[in-house]
């Protein structure tokens, strides 16, 4: 039997391991390899479902190799068509290189820069910005058939919808970049996602005939959820690392609302977490679903290392609070600021007898109810809450004293429906 690398093994039963070249597991096995994985900034952030390659680019510079983020900056302007039924639109160069930075910044946070196996960041704008169309078709282009271009699947998917001469050079910009790293930085293995295996194959096409290397690649499985959907997708639409665009506490939400069907595979995908710990969890979501346990430590996993641990305090306390565990009391005042984006906030003047607030007009404020009329019978229905006291007519007046960190006050109603209010 084939001596398996441990590295490969862990792949496999992560279930990260899709398909790799003959003669990968020796490879590994000689010494440190760099490899690389590429990623086009044709979005202004990543979303989740670019965190696999990510996650196996890792993986492989914890088993002691050289990982290098490839942001493409000259190939997102492009686009890359594997996986599409449709031309892309294309960008503005200032838009991409914007774009180029932001994912740059992001993928940092996943690497150890120091240490023999120190990650690169690179940019493949080094390269081909200042190859002339001439050169490229000269050292490039002559290497390939029309012939093996129109057997790749990313063509041969568009051929009947119609592809551009733009998108069906893709592969070959990106044959380049493999052999552009090769010689800079001595890359012998590509990782990418399973629709990339034609580009990444023409990579080592273009190597064999240029430097007569040994050059590898591996895929990474796509990911969709139980039910079918595409990974990375909520209600809300994609779910992004960017901050400003998915908050913290939505991206917290995301990992923590996911099904217990998927939860152990999206452990064994996005966490360090070991196999006896992620199987004691997938016996702890068989035995007791309705704790969520699994679902807690992949939501505070992935925040944690995409966010911070602060961030993570912060959305956890939100979270327990929300979700009726916690004491709306214990929030500091900048827990309750980030809680301001998540549920309806509105601000109120404080009266001018300083007596307190009223709870119809916190109610009314929120949108919470449509008139204080509407609030009067929700509170005498007993459906209203303020800072998890429950409220009745005779004492709907909140005093100061009563009042949250930074003159807030979070109302609820019924038993989901919450809004928050700052006492100007």
């Amino acid at each position: 039997m084939a001596h398996v690398h441990p590295l490969l093994d862990e792949l496999t039963w992560r279930g990260l391991l899709h398909q790799h070249t003959d003669g990968l597991s020796d490879h590994l096995a000689r010494g440190q390899v760099t490899a690389y994985c590429g990623f086009d900034p044709t979005a202004p952030s990543l979303h989740v479902g670019n965190l696999v390659p990510v996650m196996g680019l890792v993986h492989l510079q914890r088993a002691g190799h050289r990982p290098i983020a490839l942001v493409g900056g000259f190939t997102g302007m492009i686009g890359d068509p594997s996986g599409k039924s449709a031309e892309r639109s294309l960008q503005s160069l200032d838009v991409i290189e914007q774009n180029a930075r932001s994912i740059g910044a992001q993928l940092e946070r996943f690497f150890e820069f120091d240490g023999p196996s120190a990650a690169r960041m690179a940019n493949n704008t080094d390269w081909l910005g200042p190859v002339s169309l001439l050169d490229f078709l000269r050292t490039t282009g002559k290497h390939f058939t029309v012939n093996y271009m129109l057997a790749k699947d990313s063509v041969k998917s568009r051929l009947e919808a119609g592809i551009s001469y733009t998108e069906f050079t893709y592969m070959l910009l990106q044959a380049h970049d493999y052999a552009e790293l090769y010689r800079r930085h001595g890359v012998t293995l590509q990782v990418g996602g399973s629709d990339q295996w034609g580009n990444m194959t023409a990579g080592l096409e273009l190597l064999r005939r240029t430097e007569g290397a040994e050059a590898h690649v591996l895929t990474f499985p796509l990911v969709t959820t139980a039910s079918g959907q595409k990974f990375g997708k909520s209600e809300a639409g994609a779910v992004y690392l960017d901050p400003a665009r998915t908050s913290p506490y939505r991206f917290y939400q995301f990992w923590l609302g996911a099904d217990d069907r998927d939860v152990g595979r999206w452990l064994r995908y996005f966490t360090f977490l070991s196999r006896a710990e992620i199987e004691a969890l997938d016996a702890a979501t068989t035995e007791r679903p309705e704790a969520r346990e699994a679902q807690r430590a992949l939501a505070s996993d992935m925040t944690r290392r995409v966010h911070g641990e602060e961030v993570l305090r912060t959305v956890d306390a939100i979270s327990q609070v929300l979700f009726g565990k916690g004491d709306p009391r214990a929030l500091s005042a900048d827990t309750l600021h980030a809680m301001a984006a998540e549920v309806p906030f509105a601000e109120v003047d404080e009266p001018a007898d300083a007596a307190g607030v009223d709870a119809l007009d916190l109610v009314v404020a929120t949108g919470l109810a449509k008139s204080r009329g509407d609030a009067k019978r929700l509170v005498e229905q007993g459906g209203v809450a303020v800072n998890g006291r429950k409220i009745a007519m005779a004492d709907r007046v909140i005093a100061s004293a009563d009042w949250l960190a930074g003159r807030h006050l979070l109302v609820k109603k019924g038993s989901r429906d919450w809004g928050l209010v700052r006492v100007r």
